[in-house]
C-alpha cells in the first residue's frame, strides 16, 4: 500500500511476515491481502460446488475452501480443482488420509486443524504430501477445539492456550523443513479472537490468516468480523481474511471487501458514499442507492460514487469521488464528474444517467491503465 505523508494518520503499516504461494496467490510479505470463502454445498455435488465457487470467484474471491468430509468428496476435489477459476483450499478436519487425497486431487493449499488432525506423525505424513504435491498449509486453531492437554494446562480456552496450539504445530512444520504455510487463530468471542491473534503475530512472521469464526448471520456476523477484522487489519496484522456468516458465500466475499476498501487495503469495484437521508432530501436517497447497488455491481473498476440528497454536505462530498449526485430544487439535482459540477439531471432520470456516467468513467480508468502497462 502506499502511504501519504500529507496524511500520516490514514498510513497502516502491515506487520512484516514472510510469503508463500496458495496456486497463484502470494499471500503474506508486500502482497495484496486476499479475500477468501468457502463453499457451502455438499462437495460431493461436483456442479454445484463448481458454480458457487463461480459466482464466488467472479464477486472476487481469491481463494475458495472447500470442505473434504470423506474419500468421495476426495475423488471430487480433482474435478471442483480442474474448472475452478482460483484455487482451491481444501479444508480437513480428523481423517488426515483426507489431507493426503485432497493434495493428491490437486488442491492449492490444506487447511488443518491441530487440535483434531491427530498425532504428530499423522501431520507428518500430512506434510510429506503436500510437499510432494506443491501444496501450501494453514494452521488453524480454533477455540473451539483446542487439544485436551492445552484445555487441562489452561482451564478453558484463553489467548495463551491458542497460541501455544499454534506455536506447537509450526514448530512441527519447521521441524520437517516445511515454510510455505500460513495460521489462523480464530475463535467466535472478538475479544478472545483479537488477543489471540495479537499475541501469534508477536511470536512468529508466518502469514495470518484471519477470521471470527462462526460470525452469525449476515447483519450479526458482518458487524462482528468488522469490528474484530477491522481493529486487526488497523493494527496491521493479517494477509488474508475469511468473513464467516450463515449467508451465501458471496455475501462472505462483498463484506471482506467492505471491510478493507473501508480501511483503504483493497479496492474493488464502486464505493458509493452516500447519506442516511433526512427531510432535506430532494430524492428517496434510500432507494436510489438500493437501485444503484444492484445496476453497479458489475462494475470492478475501482471508483467512488457519491449519493448526498441535500447540498447542505453534497457539494463537500462530491469534490472528493469520481461521479457524484447532490439533490436540488423542483425535481432535479446536480451531477458532478472528477469533483467538479458539470450538469444539472432530472431526478426521474437520475438512475440511468449515474450508471451510464460511472460506465464511462470506469472505462475510462481501464484503458488508461491498459496503456500504462503496455508501455
Amino acid at each position: 500500500m502506499s502511504l501519504n505523508p500529507v496524511r500520516p494518520w490514514r498510513n497502516i503499516y502491515r506487520r512484516k511476515s514472510r510469503q508463500i504461494m496458495v496456486g497463484n496467490v502470494p499471500v503474506g510479505g508486500d502482497a495484496p491481502i486476499s479475500v477468501q470463502t468457502m463453499t457451502n454445498t455438499v462437495t460431493t455435488d461436483i456442479a454445484g460446488t463448481i458454480a458457487q465457487v463461480q459466482a464466488a470467484a467472479e464477486a472476487g474471491a481469491d481463494i475458495v475452501r472447500v470442505s473434504v468430509p470423506d474419500q468421495d468428496s476426495a475423488k471430487a476435489l480433482k474435478e471442483i480443482v480442474r474448472e475452478s477459476p482460483v484455487p482451491i483450499v481444501a479444508d480437513i478436519h480428523f481423517h488426515y488420509k483426507r489431507g493426503i487425497e485432497a493434495a493428491e486431487a490437486g488442491a492449492a493449499c490444506l487447511r488443518i486443524n491441530p487440535g483434531n488432525i491427530g498425532s504428530q506423525e499423522r501431520v507428518r505424513e500430512v506434510i510429506k504430501a503436500a510437499r510432494d504435491h506443491g501444496c501450501s498449509m494453514r494452521i488453524g486453531v480454533n477455540a473451539g477445539s483446542l487439544e485436551k492437554h492445552l484445555l487441562e494446562k489452561y482451564g478453558e480456552p484463553c489467548p495463551e492456550a491458542m497460541v501455544e496450539s499454534g506455536m506447537d504445530h509450526i514448530r512441527i512444520l519447521e521441524d520437517n523443513d516445511f515454510h510455505e504455510f500460513k495460521i489462523s487463530v480464530k475463535a467466535s468471542d472478538v475479544f478472545l479472537a483479537a488477543a489471540a491473534y495479537q499475541g501469534i503475530a508477536e511470536a512468529t512472521d508466518k502469514p495470518i490468516h484471519l477470521g471470527i469464526t462462526e460470525a452469525g448471520g449476515l447483519m450479526s456476523g458482518t458487524i462482528k468480523s468488522a469490528v474484530g477484522l477491522g481493529n486487526l487489519l488497523w493494527m496491521g496484522i493479517g494477509d488474508t481474511i475469511r468473513v464467516s456468516l450463515s449467508a451465501d458465500p458471496v455475501e462472505e466475499v462483498k463484506v471482506g471487501y467492505e471491510i478493507l476498501k473501508s480501511l483503504g487495503l483493497r479496492h474493488r469495484g464502486v464505493n458509493i458514499i452516500s447519506c442516511p437521508s433526512c427531510a432535506r432530501q430532494g430524492f428517496d436517497v434510500i432507494k436510489t442507492v438500493e437501485a444503484l447497488e444492484q445496476r453497479l455491481e458489475h462494475i470492478k473498476t475501482p471508483m467512488s460514487l457519491s449519493i448526498i440528497g441535500c447540498v447542505v454536505n453534497g457539494p463537500g462530498e462530491a469534490l472528493m469521488t469520481d461521479v457524484g449526485f447532490t439533490g436540488g430544487g423542483n425535481g432535479a439535482g446536480m451531477v458532478y464528474l472528477a469533483g467538479k459540477a458539470s450538469h444539472k439531471m432530472t431526478n426521474d432520470q437520475m438512475i440511468e444517467h449515474i450508471v451510464e456516467e460511472v460506465e464511462k468513467k470506469a472505462a475510462e480508468i481501464d484503458a488508461r491503465e491498459a496503456a500504462q502497462a503496455a508501455e
